[in-house]
Parts: structure tokens; sequence; C-alpha cells
């Protein structure tokens, strides 16, 4: 044999001892292939029949595994015991639905797989020559799918039995509910009615309660007899629920028997109250007609004295002894009725106690209480007695008032008596001292000494009043305001005596200024008498004043020439405050002006000027030198500070001064 080294390092190799190490190589690997032919050979066959046996192993171990789980699974299937509540069976309808869901899947394949690793095996025995397997006696092919057969019948019928089942039970807990709601309803109508059909309530009753009583008695009825349907169901469920094996049937029966037995005993008591209320209803029918004719008597016999009680007790105000005289007549009449009235309330008793006797008879428990009407005997006996103790109260009521009218009668007369005499003196007074002004001669001293001795005796006649004023206060402490005996008020004699003295003080006044304008102005006595005369002649309404047109007509008679603007500004004169009348003294003011020679207010200027040696202004200094002192002090008050470019300090402006003496500036 040659080393490959040997061809590499020689330049030129031997062909010939290549060829003969080519031919041995050949020789060596044909041999083998021959041995690793056979070798595969020997190894493919081993490895199908291993793979053969493994399924075969597998086979028997997979049939063995599911026949032995359908044979745990059929009596759990074929199980049918039912249960008593719904609860627990539909858990068994959960614990199968779980065995369809979850463990009969994975048998469903492993069942499939058997069947393809079956026919795979017996495909691979036929193609390598191998005899057919023979699974172990009872886990064929057939032996599996007969016992899953036999488990899916027995699967079958037991989810039919589970519905079954569970329909009943349905069935069964309806109707047992059904039976509690019924028996419940039942039970809360009939609860109390066994104690309010025993009670005894008509006794003390009256007939329209008894009336009342016997209609809901029998509304009553009509409810019990419409609660029959009700009892025939409930026994009716009773018995479904027996006939379907209820477990709790016991419970039901006894509960149906009781409500039976309740419904008979409700029966009897509701025709023994019947049996009772009729018997009473006839007995309180009597009574019934004695408590109207009762009531019908009663009423207007208790407005009769409830009017008597209202007349004997009213307040009543009067203001005249007629008026009290009216009244007491009245009360005698009223009290000739009091023993007819007696009578009636004798007979309206009289019913009452006839009614007391038949309940007595009878054995009724009488209420107490008139159905038609709230009046008792009681109330009767007591207002009767009210009316007779209030009767000799009103008497003497009526007697402090005739002598209290009578007194108040002496004091209207007392007041009457002094006021006819006082409102006729004042009148009297006043008219005659309008007449003073107008027609009393003489002179002016001589019309005011008249004057003064007039109102000397008006005040001298102040006692007159005073004394009048006290009786006017008696008769209003004693709420007297009305006096038929005089016209005269103390409210119409104040306001004449008032205007008495305003009217004599006034008059005073007026020749106090008439003398006063005399002096001023030096008119004789016989010019005032002439403006007295004008002034009367023109005094159409003799109070002492002359309308606008009076006057007008008095001028013109005096020679006026007036035309309207003219005669206004004379009204401005004598009228100042626009009242509209003109005064005698505003006619004496005008006709003096008009015929005297009277001061200026520029004949005031000028005699400042004087004063001031021809200035525009004068100082303080020259007042107080020139001037009295109280008349200087009064100048320096009341002049304003001179304004001028020429004027030293302090001085006073003596033309604003005098202009505003005689009203020519608002100073």
């Amino acid at each position: 044999m040659l080393d490959a080294e040997d061809i590499v390092n020689t330049p030129k190799p031997d062909e010939k001892a290549i060829m003969t190490y080519v031919s041995c190589f050949y020789h060596a690997f044909a041999g083998a292939e021959q041995a690793e032919t056979a070798a595969n050979r020997i190894c493919k066959v081993l490895a199908v029949n291993q793979e053969n046996e493994k399924l075969m192993e597998e086979y028997e171990k997979l049939a063995s595994e599911l026949l032995e789980w359908i044979r745990r699974t059929i009596p759990w299937l074929e199980n049918r015991v039912a249960e008593q509540t719904m609860r627990a069976m539909q858990q068994k309808l959960e614990d199968f639905r779980d065995y369809r869901r979850v463990h009969k899947p994975p048998r469903v394949q492993e069942k499939c797989q058997l069947e393809i690793n079956f026919n795979t095996l017996q495909t691979k025995l036929r193609l390598s020559n191998r005899p057919a397997f023979m699974p172990s006696e009872g886990k064929m092919v057939s032996d599996i799918a007969n016992a899953w057969k036999g488990l899916e019948q027995v699967e079958k019928g037991y989810e039919e039995w589970l519905l079954t089942e569970i329909r009943r039970l349905e069935r069964l807990d309806h109707l047992a509910e059904k039976f509690k709601q019924k028996c419940a309803m039942h039970e809360a109508w009939t609860s109390g009615k066994e104690d309010l059909l025993s009670q005894k309530d008509y006794e003390s009753a009256s007939l329209m309660e008894i009336r009342a009583l016997m209609r809901k008695h029998e509304a009553f009825e009509s409810d019990l007899a419409a609660h029959q349907d009700r009892v025939e169901q409930i026994a009716a469920i009773a018995q479904e629920l027996n006939e379907l094996d209820y477990h709790d049937a016991a419970t039901v029966n006894a509960r149906c028997q009781g409500i039976c037995d309740q419904w008979d005993n409700l029966g009897t008591l509701t025709q023994k109250r019947r049996d009772s209320l009729e018997r009473v209803e006839k007995l309180w029918e009597t009574i019934d007609q004695l408590y109207l004719e009762f009531a019908k008597r009663a009423a207007p016999f208790n407005n009769w004295m409830d009017g008597a009680m209202e007349d004997l007790q009213d307040m009543f105000i009067v203001h005249s002894i007629e008026e009290i005289q009216s009244l007491i007549t009245a009360h005698d009449q009223f009290k000739a009725t009091l023993p007819e009235a007696d009578k009636e309330r004798m007979a309206t008793l009289g019913i009452h106690t006839e009614i007391l006797k038949i309940a007595q008879t009878y054995g009724i428990k009488l209420s107490g209480i008139n159905p038609y009407t709230n009046l008792s005997p009681q109330d009767i006996s007591n207002k009767w007695d009210t009316v007779k103790h209030l009767v000799p109260l009103r008497d003497q009521m009526l007697q402090e008032e005739v002598a209290r009218q009578q007194a108040n009668e002496r004091l209207r007369r007392q007041f009457a008596a002094q006021a006819n005499i006082i409102g006729p003196w004042i009148q009297t007074k006043m008219e005659e001292i309008s007449h003073v002004s107008v027609d009393i001669a003489g002179s002016l001293e001589e019309q005011m000494n008249s004057l003064k001795q007039y109102e000397q005796n008006i005040i001298n006649y102040k006692s007159n009043i005073d004394k009048l004023e006290g009786d006017h206060q008696l008769s209003q402490e004693s709420l007297i305001f009305d006096n038929k005996h005089t016209n005269y008020t103390m409210e119409h004699v104040r306001v004449g005596w008032e205007q008495l003295l305003t009217t004599i003080a006034r008059t005073i006044n007026e020749v106090e200024n008439q003398i006063l304008t005399r002096d001023a102005k030096g008119i004789s006595q016989e010019q005032l008498n002439e403006f007295r005369a004008s002034f009367n002649h023109f005094d159409r309404k003799r109070n002492g004043m002359m309308d606008p047109d009076d006057f007008r007509a008095c001028l013109i008679s005096m020679g006026y020439d007036l035309g309207e603007v003219e005669f206004a500004r004379i009204m401005t004169l004598v009228d100042p405050n626009n009242t509209g009348v003109v005064t005698f003294q505003a006619f004496i003011d005008f006709m003096t002006r008009e015929t005297a020679e009277t001061d200026t207010a520029e004949q005031v200027m000028a005699s400042f000027k004087i004063l001031a040696s021809d200035k525009n202004y004068i100082t303080v200094d020259e007042l107080r030198r020139e001037l009295p002192p109280e008349q200087a002090e009064y100048c320096i008050s009341r002049m304003t500070r001179y304004v001028g470019p020429e004027a030293p300090p302090g001085a006073l402006d003596y033309i604003s001064f005098s202009s505003a003496l005689y009203g020519e500036s608002d100073l």
C-alpha cells in the first residue's frame, strides 16, 4: 500500500503502483457496502416490528383506560335518585354539563385516536407482510364502539330525566310559592276577623251606628263570599302538590287544613253577628223615633233660650228716658212668656225620660248622644236656669239705666237753660259792636270810651261762660252728646265767645289806629266823619268792609277818574294781602295819603345827605353826632356797608336804608 505522502513528495509517481493502489481500495469498499446493506435491512425490519409493538401496547393501554372510564361513568349516569330542591337538581344539571363540556370531549378524542391508531397499525402490518393485530378479549374496536353506544344511550336518558325532574321541581316550587302567597294573603285578610265578628260593639251603638254596622257587615259578607274562591284555590294547589309528591307536603296539608277550619268558623261567626245586629236594630228604631221627636222640640226651644239669654245680656245704649222705657216694656212682655216656655221645657224633658225607661226595660246601653242633635237634657236645664237667673239681673240693669237717664235729663235741661241765655247774648253783643263802629257819632275818643265799656261788660260776663263749661264737662263725663232742649252746643258758645272777644279787640284797635292817623296826618274830626259817612254809605253788607266794586263806586263818587290800571294800583295799596275786601282802616289810610302831606323816601335821603355833608355815604361818627343815641344805633344796626372808591372804612349806605324805610327795596 502506498502512503499518500509518497505520491505527493514524488515528482513522478509510479502509475502501476497507483493503479494497484486504487484497485485495492475498490475491492475493499465493495465488500463493505454489502455488509452495510444487510445491516440496514435487519435494522429496518426490527424498527417496523418495534413500532408495531409500540402501537399495539398503546392501543391496549388506551382501550383499557377508555373502557374503564366508560365503566365508571355509566353507573353515575344511571343514578335516578331525585333531589328535593331545585338548587340541588340544578347542581346535578350543572355537573352533567361539566361532564359534557369538560370530561367527555377528551374521551371522544381518545376514542377517535384509538380507532386511528388501530387502522394505522393494521395498515402497517399488512404492508410489512405481518399478520393482522388481534386485541385482547373485549378490547376490539367493535367492543369499544358498543360500550360507547351504551354510554351515549345512558347519557341521553340521564339528560332527559334531569330536564323532566327540573321541570317537575320548577312546577312544585311555583305551586309551593303560589300556595304560600295565597295563604299569606288569605291569612292577612282573615287576621283579626274572628275578633271583629265576636265583638259586641252593637250593644252600646246608636241606631245610625247600628245601621252603619249592618251595612258594614253586609259588605263583609260580600267580601267573605268573594274569598271563597281563594280558599278553594288554596285547597286545589295543596292537592296538586300532594299529587306531584312535594317533599314538604305535610306542612302544606297542615296549613291548608287550618285555613279551611278557620273559614268554617268565620262563616258561623258571620251568621251569629247578623242575627244579633238585626235584633238590636229593631230595638233601636223605637228609641230613634223618640230621639228625633226630642230633637225637633229641643232645637226651637234651645234657640228661644239662646235668643232670650242674648237679649237679657245685651249691652244697650240709650240716650233718653223714652228709649229706656221702651226697653222696659219689651222686657215685661218677655217675662209674660216664661210660664208657657216652662211647659214646653217639661214636655221636651219628658221625651228623654221615656227613652231612659225603654233602655232600662230592654237592657240597651245608651251612648248618651242624640244622633239628631247635640243638645242634651242637661243643656236644656242649664240654659233654663241661666235664663231665670238673668231675668232679675236685667230688671236691675234697666232700673239703673232709668236713674242714669233721669240724671242725664236734668243735666241737659240745666245746660240748655244757660246756653239759651248765653247764645243770644253773645249774638246780640256781636251785632251791637258791629253797629258801634258804624253808627256811633262823636269824637274818636268818645267812641273809644264806649268800646272800652263794651269790652269791660263782656269780660265781666266770663263767669257765665265758665259755669256753662262746668255743666258741659259734667255732660261729657255722663256721655251726653245731644240735647234736644237747645240748639246751642258748647263748641258754638266757645266760637261765639272767641269771636266776640276778637271783634271788640279789633274794633278798639281800629279806633286807636284812626286816632293815630288823625294825629299824624292832621285830619280833623269832621273829615273823619265824612270818610266814615262815605264808607258806611257804600258798605252795603253792613259788615265794616267794602267789596272792590263798592270801593270803585265810592272813589268815583268822590271825583276819582279811574281806569283799570289805576284802580288795580289803588287796590294793591288798600288790599296788599289780596283778601278781596277793603277795611275802614285801609280806606282811611288811602284817603289821608291822598289828601295830606307826608314824608317820602326822597325827603329822608335829602336829610341824610345834609347830615353827611353832601356825601353819598355817612359815617358812624356823623350818625352818633347828629342823631339821638337810640336813633343813631338803630340806623347803624340796619344800614349796609357803602361800596365805592371814595368811601373810607366803615362808611354806611343811607340811600338803600331810606328806600327800605318806605318799602322800596329788599333791605
